[in-house]
């Protein structure tokens, strides 16, 4: 898997995404990620990637010119399955959505900033806008690592342990059951019984069962979901 982030902050992409999984990624051959300094493609003689805007108000936003010649510039190397925006206004990210994206062969990711894009890229180029909260950034390239690490997590042979990422919180619509590690007991507290238990149709009954709870508890919006009223 390629991803090319397009951004006008490189420095903050580089500590997240060379270091811990995706680290490990890249050093497997498993996923490329390249990061391109949006000013670099601004014809300005001054690099600049922003201007005003005619809706007037508060804010600028980002130049159609640079956007368009490295999108075209990549485009001129490869095909791409998505070219997407980080942008407030765009879809809400989800597991499904990052299961989706890691059968991806090449994407592009173009981080948001200032009040967002000419509307010209959105219409012409943009095949998927994301968006990873109700909130808004400073900018996309914090999305963007956010989608990254969750999509390149989920591609075969990244996890030692393959069925990790199939028994992650929302994979099912499910939020994960509580986890336990050793000592059996710590200062008085100790772990259910069950896990002690050796029976492993039991114990993952127990699992099942309990996150269904926590889902029901913490998230309802997902437990609706879940039991099909959504």
């Amino acid at each position: 898997m390629r991803i090319d982030i397009i951004t006008v902050l490189p420095e903050i992409l580089e500590s997240p995404l060379n270091h811990s999984i995706i680290k490990r990624a890249k050093e497997k051959g498993l996923v490329e990620i390249h990061i391109h300094n949006l000013r670099n493609f601004s014809e300005n003689k001054h690099r600049r990637v922003d201007d005003y805007s005619f809706s007037k108000g508060a804010g600028m936003v980002m130049a159609i010119q640079p956007i368009e010649k490295a999108i075209e510039v990549l485009k001129s190397e490869r095909e791409y399955d998505e070219i997407i925006f980080t942008t407030p206004d765009g879809t809400a990210f989800n597991q499904r959505e990052a299961n989706m994206l890691s059968l991806k062969e090449n994407i592009i990711i173009l981080c948001g900033h200032y009040k967002g894009i000419d509307q010209r890229i959105r219409d012409y180029y943009i095949t998927k806008e994301i968006s990873i909260g109700d909130y808004v950034l400073t900018g996309g390239e914090l999305a963007a690592v956010v989608i990254t690490d969750s999509t390149v997590r989920l591609i075969p042979g990244v996890l030692s342990d393959e069925t990790s990422a199939l028994t992650d919180s929302f994979q099912d619509c499910l939020l994960s059951p509580p986890v336990y590690t050793r000592p059996i007991e710590y200062k008085g507290m100790k772990i259910p019984d069950i896990l002690l238990s050796g029976n492993d149709k039991l114990i993952d009954d127990w699992k099942y069962n309990q996150a269904v709870e926590r889902t029901k508890k913490l998230r309802p919006d997902l437990y609706k979901k879940f039991i099909g009223e959504e």
